[in-house]
């Protein structure tokens, strides 16, 4: 490559935040390829060329005001950089409006006449200064439309910015709790269509708070996924993280007509929901296709007698609506959208299978379709809700029964490529990129998670629109939010189309206003955010967690002094932090023990080699004398090895976790009913039942199991009760 070339690709990669190279899990350096380079500017929308270089460079001097500001409310009066054109000496004939308006509508308006310059460059023989405009008032956390008009000799320039007052740090929670986690999907119940649902997790939830005395239930995002093996099933591979999945809702809590109950009620439906409890693993489409079939129903109704009427239920659906705006109207049309086109041909899979006309959500194929499909958009809306009103349910139900936290849910690190996030705000997705990891020890060839990265520039120039909805719709009704992969907030590895995980790099992201974000709306929702910070990362990055007050994720597999490979004792853990034994890509503490993981994973043909798995055994040894040696503080006298993992073993690691000084402490639901098999195992797509593992227990029958109150009592002496 010619070197002037090569330095001109080096430089804007740099600018455009990614890494000239990163380090394995094992300290192996790999440099960023000019290829790899190359691909992830192209989806940024950058040509690597001197033109582009410049115009990068150049790009706050040609914007009067930059699309985006976001600063802490301990650091105002902040002044607003504003760039133009203008000849030397001319300063003084210069006039500038400031105004800027709060959520509420109201306005100030500042004016200046005359201006000093405290910096200028010249570009293509035209200058162009910067002046500091001073913001006089002190606001309050929130958001603010500022606008600037700038008159000067030779032009009237204006512009508008979304200006972000954020607080210090986050909501954080009042002492010391614990609580237990649940897959809600696993959930089994007597009364449910062989999926669990948001009446299951209120069960739960009382269970948890009533007879447990636990401060919150955890649960898998709920995120819209399409419910379609094999590919659409995770809970972290959802078509939108704005909006939920319909297979959560309990149809029974579905108001309707006598004909509407009757349908539910009928030999077929029934026949139907038995079959869908009894099977041995969820069966999402079909779970999906009953409970549309009755929602369809249901509307039908609504829109009929409720509608058509404006009674008070018609009334609460538009409140929603229009307090939801365009992000659900886009959500609702890409649903109907996708429906109606289905409809003519089932092998669409994602929005760019679509005919063209329809892939601009603003376009006049769209507008029109809208005003065709009113009803049908409408249907999608009403979905939603149903959704957010059972969900508001639970949520009300823990305040009523004093949790200290509430709800614990869980926010996934990105959405499909093909759902409806990246059709209705495109401009900020790296289309032709997968977000991943590289190489570790758990994932030996690496992680591609089959999403596309937000490009940081692109959410900076929307104002961070995207991103704000996404955690402000996630918290609305959560006591306390896990974001996954917290990582990606500083930086997220990036992986070119057709390459290998090892051959991506890391991409930078400004982490400051995300973070700075995220507290406004945690403060707002006077919600605790549990930042997953596991994997490959420096320090520094789990201190700017902290410094913002976002609680740490530590697993007791990894909380370890790995020149040794001990296990840490209670007091080392830190006090900012949500603690677990596991996760769903790990395994339950019993199939740990016995090394069920390694065992499916041998089967599964996900090792390289014999030694790799004979290495992996000979860990696994290892690491159950070095846990029973940590635990030696709650073991009885005279304890003994036992070969699978016993309620006494799986008390003294609670135990063990429930005397660190963390904040949080969560209680797996597969660990208190002793399941072996976790829920999901990287690599594999369907060759592992992922995602679909009912819980071998009834909701009912938990409320007689003795080791979760054996739990209760050891964390009630531990003060966590």
């Amino acid at each position: 490559m010619d070197p002037q070339a090569g330095e001109t690709l080096d430089r804007l990669a740099v600018l455009s935040g990614i890494d000239s190279h990163y380090y394995d899990n094992w300290g192996e350096k790999h440099l960023t390829t000019e290829e790899t380079k190359r691909a992830i500017l192209a989806s940024m929308g950058i040509t690597a060329s001197d033109a582009a270089l410049t115009r990068e460079l150049n790009k706050k001097w040609l914007s009067l005001i930059e699309p985006v500001m976001v600063v802490s409310i301990d650091s105002q009066p902040a002044s607003i950089p504003v760039h133009f054109p203008l000849d030397e000496g001319r300063e003084k004939d210069v006039t500038v409006a400031l105004s800027v308006e709060d959520e509420a509508g109201r306005k100030d308006l500042v004016e200046i006449e005359g201006v000093s310059a405290v910096d200028s460059t010249v570009i293509d023989g035209t200058r162009y200064v910067r002046v500091e405009l001073p913001n006089r008032t002190d606001r309050g956390i929130g958001y603010y439309s500022l606008s600037v008009l700038c008159r000067t000799p030779s032009a009237e320039l204006s512009n508008h910015m979304r200006l972000i007052v954020a607080p210090e740090r986050c909501y954080e929670p009042p002492g010391r709790t614990w609580g237990v986690y649940a897959n809600l999907y696993a959930l089994r119940s007597e009364r449910n269509w062989g999926i669990g649902d948001l009446t299951d997790l209120g069960g739960m939830l009382r269970w948890v708070a009533q007879d447990l005395g636990g401060g919150f239930i955890g649960t898998n995002p709920l995120h819209a996924i399409p419910n379609k093996m094999p590919f659409g099933i995770s809970p972290y591979s959802s078509t939108s993280r704005l909006y939920s999945n319909l297979i959560y809702l309990d149809m029974k809590k579905v108001s309707g007509s006598p004909e509407y109950r009757k349908l539910i009620s009928s030999p077929e439906f029934t026949g139907a929901i038995e079959a869908l409890r009894d099977t041995e693993l969820i069966d999402y489409e079909k779970a999906a296709s009953l409970k549309m079939r009755a929602l369809r129903a249901a509307f039908e109704d609504f829109y009929e007698h409720h509608l058509t009427t404006g009674t008070s239920r018609a009334k609460d659906l538009k409140r929603y609506v229009g307090e939801e705006g365009r992000s659900l109207e886009t959500f609702a049309l890409f649903s109907a959208i996708d429906e109606y086109l289905k409809e003519k041909n089932p092998n669409l899979y994602r929005w760019q299978d679509w005919p063209p006309e329809y892939h601009d959500p603003e376009g006049p194929a769209v507008a029109e379709f809208t005003k065709k499909h009113e009803k049908r958009v409408l249907f999608y809306q009403y979905i939603q809700w149903l959704i957010d009103r059972q969900l508001r349910d639970v949520s009300d139900e823990a305040k009523a029964l004093g949790m200290s936290v509430g709800l614990y849910q869980d926010l996934a690190v990105g959405s499909s490529g093909g759902g409806s996030d990246a059709w209705s705000y495109p401009e900020v997705f790296a289309f032709g990129i997968e977000a991943g990891a590289p190489p570790d020890a758990f994932n030996l060839n690496g992680q591609c998670w089959g999403f596309p990265p937000l490009i940081p520039e692109k959410l900076r120039e929307s104002g961070y629109e995207l991103f704000i909805q996404t955690i402000r719709n996630n918290l609305n009704y959560a006591g306390a939010l896990r974001i996954d992969h917290a990582l990606g907030l500083f930086r997220l590895f990036w992986i070119p189309e057709g390459m290998s995980p090892a051959k991506g790099t890391y991409v930078r992201y400004p982490f400051e206003d995300l973070l700075r974000i995220i507290a406004l709306e945690s403060v707002r929702n006077r919600a605790v955010i549990i930042g997953e910070d596991l994997g490959t990362t420096g320090e520094e990055a789990r201190e700017a967690l902290s410094s913002f007050g976002m609680l740490s994720y530590r697993l007791f597999y990894f909380e370890r002094d790995w020149s040794t490979g001990t296990f840490l004792p209670p007091a080392a853990y830190p006090e900012m932090a949500l603690t677990a034994v596991s996760t769903h890509d790990l395994p339950t503490l019993p199939g740990y023990w016995a090394g069920r993981d390694i065992e499916v994973k041998k089967r599964l043909g996900l090792y390289p080699d014999e030694a790799a798995v004979e290495n992996d055994i000979s860990a696994r040894d290892r690491d159950r004398r070095l846990m029973l040696d940590a635990l030696a503080h709650c073991l009885p006298e005279g304890f003994q090895t036992p070969e699978k993992m016993t309620p006494e073993l799986s008390l003294c690691v609670h135990t063990h976790l429930g005397r660190t000084p963390c904040k949080l402490v969560a209680v797996s639901l597969d660990d208190v009913i002793e399941v072996s098999d976790q829920q999901n195992m990287p690599g594999t797509i369907d060759a592992h039942p992922n995602w679909r593992q009912k819980c071998p227990v009834l909701l009912g029958d938990l409320l007689k199991n003795e080791q979760a109150r054996a739990f209760a009592r050891m964390f009630r002496e531990e003060g966590r009760g």
